[in-house]
């Protein structure tokens, strides 16, 4: 199973849009400085997820606007 998630931070005012096959850990990425971008936004706030069958189909629908 992947995902397609949706993060939002108040700090930024932004959106980040991403896709994985393991939220909770990729969450918790998000949550400790894991990458630039998002170090800066901590914290984010989980505001949509929806689920694939597979990376490939959940990294397509992260591409649509």
């Amino acid at each position: 199973m992947a995902s397609v998630y949706i993060l939002y931070s108040e700090r930024l005012d932004k959106y980040y849009v991403g896709a994985c096959t393991d939220l909770e850990r990729r969450l918790y990425e998000h949550s400790i400085d894991h990458s630039k971008f998002t170090a800066i936004g901590i914290p984010w706030k989980l505001v949509y997820q929806e689920t694939f069958e597979d990376l490939k189909s959940a990294k397509a629908r992260e591409l649509k606007k």
